[in-house]
């Protein structure tokens, strides 16, 4: 079955074992989910990831990541995907705003890569707003 948005089943995934309390998730791979996952790994909202080739497009693992207090509490308070194939969302360089003041990020695809909005409002870059994580 082929699949309209396979960045929204992702971030679906991470968020589903996320409360489900799961120590890792398994999600059909590809470059932007690679680096994706990198992002969300440099800003400590998982744990690790790796990628597995196979015969088709590659596995990839994503290892959650809990809160040490609570060790059922993920460390994503949630995750949103705002651009969709039905109705992109773009934004300029300077017209970035902050997710919930500051305390979450945006994930935004420009011309130089996926960054986060505080990266792309650094570097005056605007884009595609893929997710909110928070």
């Amino acid at each position: 079955m082929s699949m309209s948005d396979p960045i929204a089943d992702m971030i679906t995934r991470i968020r589903n074992a996320g409360r489900a309390n799961k120590k890792s998730v398994r999600i059909p791979g590809s470059r932007f989910k690679i680096a994706l996952a990198k992002l969300l790994q440099e800003e400590g909202y998982i744990e690790n990831y790796k990628f597995e080739k196979d015969n088709k497009q590659g596995i990839l693992s994503v290892y959650l990541k809990y809160k040490k207090d609570d060790e059922k509490k993920h460390c994503i308070e949630d995750i949103q995907r705002v651009s969709r194939p039905g109705r992109r969302s773009y934004v300029k360089g300077n017209d970035i705003k902050p997710v919930l003041n500051g305390l979450g990020i945006s994930v935004l695809s420009t011309s130089d890569g996926l960054m986060t909005d505080k990266t792309a409002d650094s570097k005056n870059v605007g884009g595609e707003i893929v997710c909110n994580v928070w």
